[in-house]
């Protein structure tokens, strides 16, 4: 049998591939930058060279006084996201399946509900910030600056649900149903465990969209500043490598909560792949 002979690759193949390193460089390099400068010594500038080794500019971060409230800021945060990512997570599957029956009216509630992506989110931020006023309310970051970023987080947890359960194959249920189990117990012991991966993504995504969201919180999050906007408060004052510092730790937290989220995926995988092999070895045994 003749040996397959490739011709030269077209020219729109080694295009492409510049394009694309081209694109990583510039997506990445910034920050490989910002990851390298933060670990200057206490003489380090903003640029290169590079001026010693330390975690100098780490240990700044913790001290009020010279970078702001960096660990108040990190703090409400994480409790934010966390709080943002359960709600988002819990409002989504309650949705996703409410939607999976047909109502009058279902058309209208999906498109406004996840009509806020395409609402400028620093005049949603400035609506709630007033309404609240309007209110005699105090904005605060716990209670405005969290309904203003679920506006943001739940139209994605939403659409992700809805694919999800539209590939759910509904024979599993009618077959749990066959075999005497409860409406309670087909949603909790089938449909959910099924589900489980889309409900891990929708929780990132509701976590990681709330970690970094600026322009929703920026008017509703009252006196105290989340920290993102912490950061965005330390560009004006804060001319030293503590800026640094904060990019990588936030980078480092936010693989941290991907790592763990793509862990909890593959684990359960691997646990319904073990399921099914030993399903099928006993129905082999018989």
């Amino acid at each position: 049998m003749a040996s397959l002979r490739h011709g030269p690759r077209p020219w729109t193949f080694y295009a492409l591939a510049i394009f694309f390193a081209l694109f990583v460089l510039f997506l990445y390099g910034p920050m490989i930058v910002i990851y390298v400068l933060s670990f200057q010594g206490p003489n380090g500038g903003m640029t290169f060279p590079i001026n010693g080794f330390s975690l100098h500019w780490f240990k700044a971060l913790i001290e009020q006084e010279r970078t702001g409230d960096i660990a108040g800021a990190f703090r409400r945060s994480l409790v934010l996201a966390c709080v943002v990512g359960a709600l988002t997570v819990l409002l989504s599957v309650m949705a996703g399946l409410g939607f999976r029956r047909r109502f009058r009216g279902a058309s209208f509630v999906f498109y406004m509900a996840i009509a806020s992506l395409i609402m400028p989110g620093l005049f949603v931020s400035l609506g709630i910030g007033i309404g609240f006023q309007m209110l005699g309310i105090a904005p605060a970051w716990y209670t405005s600056a969290l309904g203003a970023q679920l506006t943001w987080t739940l139209p994605y947890g939403l659409l992700i649900m809805f694919a999800v359960l539209g590939r759910f194959n509904r024979a599993y249920e009618e077959a749990a149903t066959d075999l005497g189990a409860s409406n309670w117990q087909r949603l909790t012991q089938v449909t959910l465990p099924i589900v489980l991966p889309g409900i891990i993504g929708v929780a990132l995504f509701g976590f990681t969209l709330s970690y970094d969201e600026f322009p929703r919180t920026l008017l509703a999050a009252g006196s105290t500043n989340t920290l993102p906007l912490e950061i965005w408060a330390m560009t004006t004052n804060v001319t030293s490598p503590a800026l640094y510092a904060v990019g990588t730790v936030t980078t480092i937290v936010s693989f941290i909560v991907i790592a763990a989220a793509l862990t909890a995926i593959a684990l359960i995988e691997r646990r319904r792949l073990r399921r099914i092999s030993a399903a099928e070895r006993t129905i082999g045994e018989d």
